[in-house]
């Protein structure tokens, strides 16, 4: 088989045209004496004459695919159950996981607008305040029998100091069964 062009050596080879212009000019291939290749020829040339080591891999047909990760997968599926929608049996199509990433895009403006507007706060922020919030009662609970003690001896006759003890064994033990209570923000 011959070949009349640089073109059509480079189709033969697998190569580009430029790396056909190149062997030629150093001498790795060489033309008949029509001007013409023989392509067996050539193609022994090329594998004689050229370090493999220097070659680009071989073009492969169609784009690479890498593998998508399993939790991209599952994020997928379970935001399509969320919109009402059955993700396919063998994995998301393209079209629902782009549908899924749009979804994902509005629900995430959406809160980003709840929060510029101040209709959501930061989560960690609210526990944060409500532990100051319930150490601050508690603190005041702690101190309110002493301040109460000696009126309310006095309006009923007894020891101020006994008031006072029972008092506080009293808000001890109030305190204790609200210390079992955890607040849920949910």
């Amino acid at each position: 088989m011959r070949a009349t062009s640089n073109r059509k050596l480079a189709e033969a080879l697998g190569v580009s045209e430029t790396a056909v212009r190149k062997a030629l000019a150093a001498g790795r291939i060489s033309r008949d004496a029509d001007g013409g290749f023989d392509i067996g020829k050539a193609k022994r040339q090329w594998a004689g004459n050229t370090d493999a080591a220097q070659q680009r891999p071989a073009r492969q047909a169609g784009p690479t695919l890498r593998p998508v990760p399993a939790a991209a997968l599952e994020s997928v599926r379970e935001t399509l159950r969320d919109q009402g929608e059955e993700p396919a049996s063998g994995g998301p199509s393209f079209l629902q996981a782009r549908t899924a990433n749009e979804v994902l895009k509005a629900q995430e403006r959406k809160l980003r607008l709840q929060r510029l507007k101040g209709e959501l706060i930061d989560r960690a922020r609210a526990t944060a305040q409500v532990f100051t919030l319930a150490r601050q009662e508690r603190d005041a609970w702690v101190q309110w029998p002493a301040r109460v003690a000696a009126d309310l001896a006095a309006s009923l006759g007894l020891e101020t100091h006994t008031v006072q003890v029972e008092l506080e064994a009293a808000v001890k033990a109030h305190l204790a069964d609200l210390a079992e209570l955890k607040p849920r923000l949910d």
